[in-house]
């Protein structure tokens, strides 16, 4: 691999892919060469044999932005790309975590990811246990809760009531917990927890915390959505 990874790069991008040691935070508009900076980056760290390709994480926020990024390093990097078992979407990222050791989280690895529309149904039959009016409190409502819950980074056992909307039903945690349980019952997950879960693990597992320590040499982020606190933790966790 030759260093033709510095062309086209102005002088602030090509000092931003020459840091290789310590934090590295990049600020910069859209359409300014973000993805370009860290697919170089990424190229450099390789090419002056600071770590594998399999000891760095890769992680952004679309399918899109990641097979973008997929392609722009093999046309770098060539074969090499094919050891990158770790770049991905944050929920892909997740999702491999998961299914590696979904035993700890009460789940088998060939679980299923379910819909919009199975999360519904599966909601549907918790509040219908618990006698809640389904016309004044219907699925979609308890949904929008739960998925704000899990973006927060927030379990069933970490939610508290002052965590209730103003008009949030007394029994929306129970409904939380209930919904939980029998996804795990039936073997599945839900998006939100591709990134809960790892997340979960990693906190509640010293040992298999270093072990994801010790294998990511460097954490690379193309974007991610800050108004996402699962995603800051997770990463926060992982680069401690």
């Amino acid at each position: 691999m030759s260093s033709n990874y510095f062309l086209n790069l102005n002088e602030q991008q090509r000092a931003a892919v020459m840091h290789t040691d310590g934090p590295l935070l990049i600020l910069a508009g859209a359409g300014t060469g973000k993805t370009r900076v860290l697919t170089s980056r990424l190229a450099h760290i390789i090419d002056q044999k600071k770590a594998f390709p399999s000891n760095i994480l890769a992680v952004t926020f679309t399918n899109k932005a990641a097979k973008e990024m997929q392609m722009r390093i093999g046309s770098i990097i060539g074969n090499a790309i094919e050891g990158m078992n770790w770049l991905g979407t944050f929920h892909s990222i997740g999702a491999k975590i998961l299914r590696l050791h979904a035993e700890k989280a009460n789940l088998k690895s060939d679980f299923t990811i379910l819909d919009t529309d199975d999360q519904l149904k599966v909601i549907k039959e918790v509040i219908k246990t618990l006698n809640i009016d389904e016309k004044r409190f219907p699925p979609r409502y308890f949904l929008l809760q739960i998925e704000n819950w899990k973006n927060m980074g927030l379990s069933p056992d970490k939610v508290a009531m002052s965590d209730l909307d103003v008009i949030g039903h007394e029994k929306s945690i129970d409904v939380y917990a209930g919904y939980q349980k029998r996804l795990s019952r039936l073997n599945s997950a839900d998006f939100g927890d591709l990134l809960l879960l790892p997340l979960e693990l990693l906190r509640g597992n010293d040992s298999l915390l270093n072990r994801y320590e010790s294998i990511f040499s460097y954490i690379l982020v193309d974007e991610y959505q800050d108004t996402n606190s699962v995603q800051y933790l997770l990463l926060k966790l992982l680069s401690q």
